[in-house]
């Protein structure tokens, strides 16, 4: 059986101490670049690989990042994960997921025994459970890393990544008032969410300013799943005279009201056009195909696991890091001009 090349035949062919190798592993920043790009050539021809265990004891700390949620999307989870584990993958951390519900009265104590019983380094906090104050300030009074994933502002820059979902809808609202849209109706979700709130706003604000309006009475609250989607739908498109265009907060939602209009016999785009908020995996492949609006949700993962890691290792660039990405609309089929 062939021997496991050990940390003491790196440091010998390379020529260099064992405790340099080690800090070339654990990411350290006092190693020169020559001699960082030769033990990592040794390394990579032995095929070397450091025993976690024992890395993460010498570097006290246990290379695992938690991601933690509260979101029944399983496309949206699926996306993040991906984000997150490309960074991990990079770094030499692994990625431990965690459900929680943000409805429990004591949710933040529940997350807080998560992290320090598996030995968490830092965690990422998806939404809706991000907005919980609550949690957050618990974190930071364990000094724990954490990064909220989020629509809006809602902690210093080193603790959040931002997709600013109120200029995203606002550009939506531009598109449609230049489609000639002036009978539209919205499927927010839970509105004690910033998320619903944030794109609610940037619709109504922005159509108000253009010289539109959306009525109270065609605003339906959901619960961003697929059958309050289906709910808000048969709500609203019994109505008479019926909206011409459906925004629903989340694709999964936009989903439920293409289903309802099939089953009502109305015509998307000819009678009724629809739009959501996400571009999940499906919204390409949706019959018509769904306009909507991306939201980066890999990407965010990515930078929240890189501003977590730069945490964990004392980095300065965290505090420069990009807090904010940038949501694009899309447009596809569900949506069209209106006719005179």
């Amino acid at each position: 059986m062939e021997k496991r090349p050990t940390i003491n035949d790196v440091a010998r062919l390379a020529g260099v101490s064992k405790r340099t190798v080690s800090r070339v592993i654990n990411g350290a920043s006092n190693v020169g670049e020559s001699t960082r790009r030769n033990i990592q050539r040794v390394i990579d021809e032995l095929g070397f690989s450091p025993d976690k265990q024992a890395r993460g004891l010498a570097a006290s700390r246990s290379y695992l990042l938690g991601l933690i949620y509260d979101n029944s999307d399983a496309l949206f989870i699926d996306q993040i994960q991906r984000g997150a584990l490309d960074v991990c993958a990079r770094s030499g951390y692994e990625l431990v997921v965690h459900p929680c519900d943000s409805g429990a009265a004591d949710h933040a104590e529940k997350c807080v025994s998560f992290v320090q019983r598996s030995n968490i380094d830092g965690v990422i906090i998806l939404p809706p459970l991000s907005e919980s104050v609550a949690l957050a300030a618990v974190l930071r009074q364990r000094k724990i890393h954490y990064v909220r994933l989020a629509s809006l502002d809602l902690d210093d820059h080193t603790n959040i990544v931002v997709s600013d979902d109120r200029a995203a809808v606002s550009e939506l609202a531009r598109y449609l008032v230049s489609q000639g849209h002036t009978s539209i109706a919205v499927i927010t979700g839970p509105m004690h969410y910033h998320s619903s709130a944030e794109r609610l706003e940037g619709l109504t604000e922005t159509l108000a300013a253009l010289g539109g309006e959306v009525p109270q009475s065609h605003i339906f609250e959901g619960n961003n799943t697929y059958k309050s989607g289906v709910e808000g739908a048969r709500s609203l498109l019994q109505m008479t005279p019926r909206p011409r265009m459906i925004f629903a907060n989340n694709d999964e939602m936009a989903a439920g009201v293409l289903r309802v209009a099939h089953e009502m016999g109305i015509a998307v785009p000819d009678e009724l056009s629809v739009a959501g908020f996400d571009d999940n995996l499906l919204a390409s492949r949706m019959i018509p195909s769904l306009t909507t609006v991306r939201r980066p949700v890999a990407a965010m993962a990515s930078l929240a696991a890189q501003k977590i890691i730069r945490k964990i290792e004392n980095s300065a660039d965290v505090e420069t890091d990009s807090y904010q990405v940038r949501s694009q609309l899309i447009i596809r089929e569900s949506t069209r001009k209106t006719a005179k």
